[in-house]
């Protein structure tokens, strides 16, 4: 029997899946974003299901080109409007009691010891089913403009990354010792003064001098998790990430991305498999192969050209309709998305796609995702054939419509994979961690390099 995949749900607070502009379906409930109730539902939907986490990407930019707004954008919901999961957490964390959380925030808008602080306290409320979606800059430019800042070039926003997590790990491993917290109302002794410590970091980039104001949460770092592909990011996955979402593609080419980010862990010294690999995918399933390709049908006839651009416009900074449609990409690297240039750039001998082609299967395919399309069991096929040509541990699923793709994987294809051990039966394990790693290991093992930033040993 195969070991059972990663299953993660990955969405924006926003209209809207991966592909196209799937609101104006009238079976679509994704313009219900800005209420409480379509996120507790949708949360207690993925619970049921034994679904492993709710992934919330996010980011304060949006689609532009030379500091203007694409008009594409605003009038199709294509990245305008995003909102905040942060404030969504709690209460998703009252309505479930396995379901893991993994947020997205920038290493480049906040200060990290307040990012550590609401990290370590979303684990205590979530009794530590939280993970943490380390991104240097998402749709950057505009984020600078927006933060009154300039924008920190690619690699560089690497190199400070490094240093703001090392606040981070600081901070979460190394202000409280695991006993410290006494709690006896009859000595009146909250916590031992003597197993409290003010942690001291002087980075590069960043300094701190101080305790994190919370004793240790289950995990006391959470799940860190990264969504890189560049080369710069993959070494920063390797040194950081305990888990990578990646986009996906031909197999071919999201085979050379996971091998490249195991050897990147192998080259920091920790095991290959010490990284869990997603891939961004879309299951578009019904109970017959001719109903399926009919959904597909219909998501791309809500899927424009100039959608897509503007969404591709707000991650590289790249207009493809400016371009000539019948010559490849010019443009070898951005300081903002440098993932999804390179995704395009031609790779082992191949040519270079044409700016045409490129923008068709942006269109077709979003900024994330592999498309797998059928009956339940030609999907499964899919899946298989896809994880054994490139390794994957699992994907990161994208909504088309919102929540009839969910229902379509929980009631079809769920049942298809469990007959097939490719997804799990029952939740093993309480944090979320465990869900990735296996009951026990809780917080990071001794092959990560934030174990040394534990109290009682020297960083």
């Amino acid at each position: 029997m195969s070991s059972p995949l990663v299953f993660g749900i990955f969405q924006y607070i926003g209209p809207n899946g991966t592909v196209g502009s799937a609101w104006q379906s009238p079976r679509d409930e994704s313009a219900n974003f800005t209420k409480l109730a379509h996120w507790t539902a949708l949360a207690r939907k993925f619970e049921d299901a034994k679904l492993d986490f709710l992934f919330l990407a996010d980011s304060y930019g949006f689609p532009a080109l030379d500091g203007e707004l694409l008009p594409a954008s605003v009038r199709e919901g294509r990245g305008i409007p995003h909102g905040d999961p942060m404030p969504l957490i709690s209460a998703l964390a009252a309505v479930t009691e396995k379901l893991g959380y993994i947020l997205t925030t920038s290493t480049t808008v906040e200060p990290p010891a307040a990012n550590a602080r609401r990290f370590a306290t979303l684990d205590h409320f979530t009794d530590g089913r939280i993970g943490w979606n380390i991104v240097t800059g998402s749709s950057g430019a505009t984020v600078a403009a927006l933060m009154g800042k300039e924008l920190i070039a690619h690699d560089l926003r690497y190199d400070m990354a490094d240093d703001y997590l090392d606040v981070n790990l600081t901070l979460w491993e190394g202000s409280w010792e695991d006993d410290a917290l006494v709690l006896d109302k009859e000595s009146a002794v909250y916590a031992d003064p003597a197993k409290v410590h003010m942690v001291h970091h002087e980075g590069p980039y960043f300094r701190t001098d101080g305790i994190l104001n919370l004793p240790p949460s289950p995990q006391r770092t959470p799940l860190l998790v990264q969504a890189g592909a560049s080369g710069r990011g993959r070494q920063f996955a390797g040194r950081n990430a305990e888990a990578v979402f990646v986009g996906g593609g031909e197999p071919a080419t999201v085979a050379r991305t996971i091998a490249g980010i195991r050897e990147s862990a192998v080259a920091a010294g920790r095991p290959a498999d010490a990284i869990k690999v997603m891939v961004g995918a879309l299951f578009i399933t019904a109970p017959t192969s001719e109903e399926a390709w009919a959904k597909h049908a219909e998501m791309l006839a809500m899927s424009t050209d100039e959608g897509a651009a503007a969404i591709y416009a707000g991650n590289t900074g790249v207009d493809l309709l400016a371009l000539d449609p019948d010559k490849p990409i010019a443009q070898k690297s951005t300081e903002l998305g440098q993932s999804n240039l390179e995704r395009y750039l031609g790779a082992d001998g191949k040519p270079a796609p044409l700016v045409r082609d490129i923008l068709e299967n942006f269109r077709r395919t979003g900024i994330n995702g592999s498309v797998f399309v059928g009956a339940p069991e030609e999907v499964a096929d899919q899946i298989e054939e896809f994880v054994a040509a490139t390794g994957a541990d699992g994907f990161l699923i994208q909504p088309h419509l919102v929540p009839e793709t969910y229902d379509d994987l929980i009631d079809l294809l769920l049942p298809v994979l469990r007959d097939r051990g490719l997804a799990r039966h029952e939740y093993e394990g309480d944090t979320l961690r465990e869900r990735l790693f296996g009951v026990g290991c809780t917080q990071l093992p001794e092959t990560h390099r934030g174990y040394d930033f534990r109290v009682g040993r020297s960083a």
